[in-house]
């Protein structure tokens, strides 16, 4: 049984994390976050040490560190704000843990290398949750296209619709410094899942940029990708209601839709079984997806034309 410790308990992606400690039979001993509104930690353990200042909860994972080694902590879980992943992460480092962070690794690219010498330094790894490599549907497209013969470039189109309230704005994801705005905050998953699927970058396009929906094109090695995101309520093909559904997931292939509407509920748990096993994915794979976004948000608007996706052309 390994022990774990994670920062932003409050948050909207935490429940995730904590459902996995417990499905890989691990404990919890401690958890971090300035909100107080934390009773969803009765639902797994009674004993977990809370903390609303991370600096004593650094102080008490260091205590750790010096004492018995059944009491020591094994893995922190990072689930805190975009901007604080680097910091988080290296506190986990410092403290002789592994660490566990929610996608985006970091914001920018240029933290990457020192997070890897750190990891060096102090002998303990950096995992990314990059969950959507473990779906279902995603494994069986990647072997199949891992076998095709001969491999041909793919025509593929991605929109991605999470409605989001005008809470949105005000809260650090609609901070761009904060949230690395669109492209890292909501596209930042299926940015990796292309490239694990169709091959490195070899040119990108934005046709539509604004503070919450963003459109473009990527060349990929074997895929022309058409992507649109947005977090708007009016993008969705249908009347929204609050509290029913408020999400479109669209992939096509060829014109082929595939299908992954489901099969999300597991999907961390088995990122930690991968992790627990050896498995994980660190900073390298982590890196491309992170670049591209970089990419994404800093580069000109481009021209609209034929590789623009309809949502961009209706804006």
């Amino acid at each position: 049984m390994k022990n774990f410790a994670i920062t932003g308990v409050g948050g909207y992606i935490a429940p995730r994390h904590l459902r996995a400690v417990r499905d890989t039979k691990n404990r919890l001993i401690a958890a971090v976050d300035p909100k107080d509104s934390v009773g969803v930690l009765d639902q797994y353990a009674f004993d977990v040490r809370f903390f609303t200042e991370v600096e004593r909860f650094d102080r008490h994972l260091e205590k750790l560190k010096r004492g018995p080694e059944q009491g020591r902590l094994h893995y922190l879980s990072v689930c805190s704000p975009n901007y604080l992943h680097d910091a988080h992460c290296r506190l986990g480092l410092r403290v002789g843990a592994n660490v566990i962070c929610e996608k985006p690794l970091v914001i920018n690219p240029w933290n990457l290398e020192p997070l890897e010498e750190l990891e060096a330094e102090v002998g303990r790894r950096i995992y990314n949750v990059l969950q959507l490599r473990t779906h279902p549907v995603f494994m069986a497209l990647h072997d199949k296209l891992a076998t095709e013969t001969p491999r041909r470039p793919h025509e593929v189109s991605l929109t991605y619709i999470t409605a989001r309230g005008r809470w949105y704005d005000v809260s650090w994801k609609g901070a761009p410094e904060k949230s690395g705005g669109v492209p890292t905050n909501i596209g930042i998953h299926f940015f990796d899942l292309l490239l694990w699927l169709f091959g490195p970058l070899e040119a990108a396009r934005v046709h539509l940029a604004e503070p919450r929906r963003m459109a473009g094109f990527l060349a990929l090695e074997r895929a022309r990708v058409r992507w649109f995101l947005s977090v708007e309520e009016c993008d969705l093909p249908f009347g929204a209601e609050p509290g029913k559904r408020t999400v479109v997931r669209s992939m096509t292939v060829d014109g082929q839709e595939i299908d992954f509407s489901e099969g999300f509920a597991d999907l961390h748990t088995q990122v930690y079984k991968d992790i627990l096993a050896g498995r994980g994915h660190g900073i390298r794979v982590a890196r491309p997806s992170i670049e591209l976004a970089h990419t994404l948000r800093t580069s000109p608007l481009s021209p609209l034309d034929d590789t623009a996706h309809p949502a961009a052309r209706t804006r």
